[in-house]
């Protein structure tokens, strides 16, 4: 799960920085996807070089990503989105949520190897 969590972040950076030049943007909120991903990174790098605390910063991970689905959809369906905002959080959306799938996945797997 360290892995995906730096390629996840890696991929929100790489789409942050995209949409703020892509739209000329002077707003700071354009780069969240990468301050987001920032953090991922950082949890994932973290779980990677420090095993005995992956099982916390996986966590973290998963709640990272389930807060940024949560306010780029909120985001997206309350302001009614378009353009490269629109791009932002969909693709926020898409691979927060495919990340946190996967967290939630490994979760389980995890608890159920304990267990049996």
């Amino acid at each position: 799960m360290p892995k995906k969590s730096i390629i996840v972040g890696v991929a929100l950076v790489a789409l942050g920085i995209i949409v703020t030049f892509a739209s000329d943007s002077e707003s700071a909120t354009s780069l969240i996807p990468a301050l987001v991903g920032i953090v991922l990174v950082a949890l994932g790098l973290v779980a990677h070089l420090k095993p005995d605390l992956a099982h916390h910063m996986m966590h973290a991970a998963a709640a990272v990503a389930a807060l940024s689905i949560l306010a780029s959809a909120g985001s997206l369906i309350g302001r009614g989105s378009t353009g490269w905002a629109l791009i932002a959080q969909v693709g926020t959306v898409l691979l927060c949520g495919a990340f946190l799938y996967a967290a939630i996945v490994s979760f389980r797997a995890a608890r159920a190897s304990r267990a049996g």
